[in-house]
């Protein structure tokens, strides 16, 4: 993931990930896969990305087209957020956004709606 970072001039992020990657890092945590220290690092790169970042706000026409999402793909309601967000990038156009995702799921479902999935 380091490597999409500096190769990039934005950073898109729908406005959950405030609390989606902190949530990430104390599950990774609590579950073993990640000491304190790592912890603690990995927070550390979250604040520094976060002025880099342009964030999309939620908006009425951000959760009807959430909500359509979820009628055409097999996602949660955090993924159809995120996804509707990424669709309502102001930089969007044909292929010209990566979406950076680890689950399958939400990449599938991202890719049906033509965007470039990161690392494919």
């Amino acid at each position: 993931m380091g490597e999409l970072r500096a190769n990039d001039q934005k950073i898109v992020v729908w406005w959950g990930t405030r609390m989606e990657c902190p949530s990430a890092i104390a599950r990774l945590e609590r579950m073993g896969e990640l000491d304190e220290p790592g912890g603690e690092r990995a927070r550390t790169i979250l604040e520094s990305l976060s002025e880099a970042r342009y964030e999309i706000e939620p908006a009425q026409g951000l959760r009807e087209l959430a909500c359509g999402l979820l009628r055409k793909h097999e996602t949660t309601s955090a993924d159809g957020l995120q996804l509707a967000a990424a669709l309502c990038t102001p930089w969007r156009g044909p292929k010209t956004i990566e979406f950076v995702c680890l689950d399958r799921r939400l990449a599938r479902a991202a890719e049906r709606e033509g965007l470039r999935i990161a690392g494919n």
